[in-house]
C-alpha cells in the first residue's frame, strides 16, 4: 500500500497573499518597546494600547498599516519598519502555513469586497 506525503504547497509570494495580516484580534500583533520606536511617525496612525501594552491596530478585518489594491496586491505600508513579530513570519514556513490554514480565504473575500465597492 502506497503512502502519500501529504505536503503543503509553498504560498504565493506576500505581496499576492497578505493572509497573515488579517485577524478578528485586536492582539494579534504585538509591539514592542523597538518596534515603537522603529515605527516613528507612524506609530499614531497604526499603533494602540491594550492596557500598557502596544499592538497593531486593525481596520476591516487586517492591520491598518496594510493596503489592499484592487489588482490584488497586498502592500505592508510600513515594510521598512515593520514589527519584529511581522520579519520573524518568514513565507513558507511552518508559521506561515499555519496563518494560511487559519485565516484560508480572508485576504480574497476583502479584495472582492474592495472590487464591489469599486464599481
Amino acid at each position: 500500500m502506497g503512502f502519500e506525503r501529504n505536503v503543503l504547497e509553498k504560498p504565493r509570494p506576500c505581496l499576492e497573499c497578505g493572509t497573515c495580516c488579517f485577524s478578528n484580534l485586536e492582539t494579534s500583533v504585538r509591539v514592542t518597546g523597538d518596534d515603537y520606536a522603529r515605527l516613528g511617525d507612524a506609530t499614531d496612525r497604526f499603533v494602540h494600547f491594550v492596557g500598557n501594552r502596544a499592538y497593531m491596530r486593525l481596520a476591516d478585518g487586517h492591520c491598518a498599516a496594510l493596503r489592499v489594491e484592487l489588482e490584488g496586491r497586498f502592500v505592508c505600508t510600513v515594510y521598512a519598519t515593520r514589527p519584529d513579530a511581522c520579519r520573524d513570519l518568514e513565507r513558507a514556513s511552518p508559521n506561515c502555513q499555519g496563518e494560511l490554514f487559519t485565516k484560508k480565504g480572508r485576504a480574497h473575500e476583502r479584495l472582492i469586497e474592495l472590487r464591489r465597492r469599486a464599481r
